[in-house]
């Protein structure tokens, strides 16, 4: 009689050797990785005295009056930025997302044209857009504006999009049956029965916009990132640590306040 408490789970004997073998050259991969760029024991225990000193020379914040009244001036800024930024950027998502859906485009198979668009738009890093709206329209919030609109179209449209091609079928199939076009199934059918996953979604890029806009200033694009950036470059680093401080007391809000919009719409 096989006792069957000791048999191998079932987990691992319906692994197959094919997946042990991608595991197998992932973690080599992993390895060999690490000892190329991981830092050893001997560099973090070094640089700790460094640390230390920056910490030193950071502490106290600065809070001289001055000073407190330009940064305020730069917090309005980075949410301007954030805020203008994200909601044309969640507008414009929805006509993208509309041609991006699955079976729900009016562009047909040019869906895929549009997905590759969107997933371009994602790929490329904030401050490399930043960078490329510097040299276009120059210094200042409009660049940081155009980076966040281009980067919450990128996130936005991809899920806008699926959340369109997982919506009820029965609806979109009703109103086809008695002639509606493409258009009156998205406003009568689709938009009302994804509006929830929607709201989630443009919450989640306006937490999203507002951490990207606190560094969009370290090259040029607004707000209070540039502000810290000249404190690094003219080593004020008690100014530094003032202007941390106060961006993660701007994403930590942002975060509670958002959480508690999704709380309330779910």
């Amino acid at each position: 009689m096989i006792d069957n408490s000791m048999q191998t789970p079932k987990r691992f004997t319906d692994y197959s050797s094919v997946n042990f073998a991608i595991l197998v050259a992932l973690g080599g991969v992993i390895l060999a990785s690490m000892s190329k760029v991981a830092p050893t024991p001997q560099q973090l225990f070094d640089g700790v005295p460094g640390m230390a000193r920056l910490v030193g020379r950071m502490l106290p914040p600065n809070t001289e009056a001055d000073f407190l009244a330009r940064i305020a001036v730069r917090i309005l800024e980075t949410f301007q930025i954030a805020l203008v930024g994200a909601a044309i950027g969640i507008v414009l998502s929805l006509p993208v997302a509309w041609c991006a859906a699955r079976g729900i485009s009016p562009l047909g198979r040019g869906n895929i044209i549009v997905k590759a668009f969107v997933s371009f738009l994602r790929t490329v890093p904030d401050l490399v857009w930043a960078l490329l709206f510097v040299v276009s329209v120059g210094l200042g919030a409009v660049a940081g504006t155009m980076t966040i609109v281009v980067d919450t179209i990128g996130f936005c449209g991809r899920f806008f999009a699926e959340a369109m091609e997982e919506a009820e079928k029965e609806p979109q199939e009703a109103l086809a049956a008695i002639g509606a076009g493409r258009g009156s199934i998205l406003a009568g059918a689709i938009l009302p029965d994804i509006m929830p996953s929607l709201i989630n979604s443009s919450l989640f890029a306006l937490e999203k916009a507002v951490r990207s806009s606190v560094v969009l200033g370290l090259v040029g694009a607004g707000g209070i990132g540039q502000e810290l950036k000249v404190a690094f470059d003219l080593f004020q680093y008690r100014n530094a640590s003032t202007i941390i401080l106060v961006i993660f007391a701007i994403v930590l809000l942002m975060e509670v306040g958002t959480d508690k919009l999704r709380a309330k719409i779910q």
